[in-house]
């Protein structure tokens, strides 16, 4: 089996949603920091990105991860200064690598 290791040139921080009390009875949403993945992120093809849009998804970068990272839909990546949102996880027919289409997100305050 052929691993990804090597093209996995990026450490990204993986954030996932949490419900906290919110004092009053009720819960609130944080994200909190889960712990780390090696990733490869890049631009998605077009056909990539028509069919996402098809089934109403915002994809703008796809995520390559090791076959057993810990991700999962609507986790935050962070890393090098961007957010992406994970819409969708997959892998492959052989478990080399996961796959992550995600949505490039800017942070309040940032251009």
């Amino acid at each position: 089996m052929i691993g990804v290791r090597h093209h996995l040139n990026r450490v990204l921080e993986v954030w996932r949603p949490t419900a906290v009390p919110d004092g009053l009875g009720g819960q609130h949403t944080v994200r909190t920091r889960v712990g780390e993945v090696r990733a490869k992120v890049d631009q998605p093809s077009a056909a990539d990105r028509a069919l996402a849009a098809q089934s109403g998804s915002r994809h703008t970068h796809t995520v390559y991860l090791e076959p057993d990272a810990a991700v999962a839909r609507l986790d935050e990546l962070r890393g090098d200064g961007q957010h992406l949102l994970v819409h969708h996880v997959t892998g492959p027919s052989l478990p080399n690598y996961r796959r992550a289409e995600a949505e490039l997100t800017q942070t309040e305050g940032h251009p």
